[in-house]
């Protein structure tokens, strides 16, 4: 049983963070340690109790691992060509292409070290490995938890429905990206107004270089368009970020009501992100996501992700610098000085 204190730790802590407020990234990553360390001590179980069934286990799930990640290569691959068809070659749109051939690359060079066997490429393809593995594993752990905390239900009352905008077609236009949250946010009052309540419809989105008026007079107008209360709508048109959409509305809805609660309404592949920066601005409120076309939703979580990377940057890069560190030790110890050279084939 104390192989499982590690895991029953994490998931406590993941438990009490959740109760505490479920937008936290430090969730994702305790829920999936606390799996991790209990897959470890299931395994350890078994290798100790049954050895050749644990060798044998071993054995399948490095081969699992393996097509899994050719399979993986080959279908962002695929998306990328896809992405760059329909959506053009912006940045954003090139992510799945760019994590299918990094895939094919780390393949590569692990299958070069196999073969070679020399000291430089071995320790090189065990650091890669080091550092796909820690980015493997809070992708899988974003993944996890931003599907769960999708589906948890928001029961408690909301003054506000603020819709996050994402950029119009033509200057003026609301595309279907948006009009899906646009939706989304009507469906999402109406659920609120038949509990008694009649929240304000808060459209945020400001005006960008190449647009003829703020996202937010667009949105308000496609609203109203469908028969929605222009009563009932406000405009925050200042922002230009999903950081200052939530920052400029929150003051907003601060203002008029100091005790407010709010749900806020983007695309799924949006929403955890959208969450956690909810949070670091203080908007007191949850996330809901709109649906999003499928060949766009691969490209579209990648970037979610990398954008979170970014936004803990020193701890990633503080980690990442380890694992280099550790790898360029690893080289120096096997090198010919140190007499280890044959554990990595001289």
């Amino acid at each position: 049983m104390v192989a499982f204190v590690p895991s029953f730790v994490c998931l406590l802590a993941f438990c009490v963070g959740a109760l505490r407020d479920r937008r936290r990234v430090s969730n994702a990553v305790l829920l999936g340690l606390g799996v991790v360390f209990a897959v470890m001590a299931l395994f350890l179980r078994l290798a100790s109790d049954r050895p050749q069934l644990g060798r044998d286990l071993a054995v399948a799930l490095l081969v699992l691992a393996a097509l899994g990640v050719i399979t993986l290569a080959g279908f962002l691959l695929a998306n990328g060509v896809t992405m760059v068809r329909k959506e053009g070659r912006s940045p954003a749109n090139l992510l799945s292409l760019g994590a299918g051939i990094a895939l094919v690359a780390l393949l590569a060079l692990l299958t070069t070290a196999l073969a070679l066997h020399t000291r430089t490429l071995v320790v090189a393809a065990a650091t890669a490995v080091a550092l796909a593995g820690y980015v493997a594993f809070l992708f899988v752990c974003f993944l996890c938890y931003a599907t769960l905390y999708a589906r948890l239900r928001i029961r408690r009352r909301a003054d506000y429905v603020v819709v996050l905008g994402s950029g119009l077609v033509g200057g003026d236009t609301v595309p279907p990206l948006l009009a899906g949250r646009l939706d989304r946010a009507r469906e999402e009052h109406a659920r609120l107004s038949r509990r008694g309540r009649r929240p304000v419809l808060l459209t945020s989105g400001g005006q960008g270089p190449d647009e003829k008026l703020p996202e937010s007079h667009a949105m308000a107008d496609y609203l109203i368009e469908r028969g929605f209360p222009a009563d009932l709508i406000e405009r925050e048109d200042r922002s230009t970020t999903t950081e200052e959409n939530l920052t400029f509305s929150d003051a907003l809805m601060r203002r008029a009501r100091p005790d407010y609660r709010c749900v806020v309404v983007t695309n799924n592949y949006h929403v955890f992100r959208a969450a956690v920066t909810a949070r670091r601005t203080g908007v007191r409120g949850h996330v809901i996501g709109a649906p999003t076309a499928a060949y766009f939703w691969p490209s579209a979580v990648l970037r979610e992700f990398v954008a979170l990377l970014l936004a803990y940057r020193r701890t990633n890069a503080a980690l990442f610098l380890l694992v280099l560190l550790g790898g360029v030790f690893l080289w120096w110890l096997a090198g010919p000085h140190s007499g280890h050279a044959g554990l990595l084939g001289g």
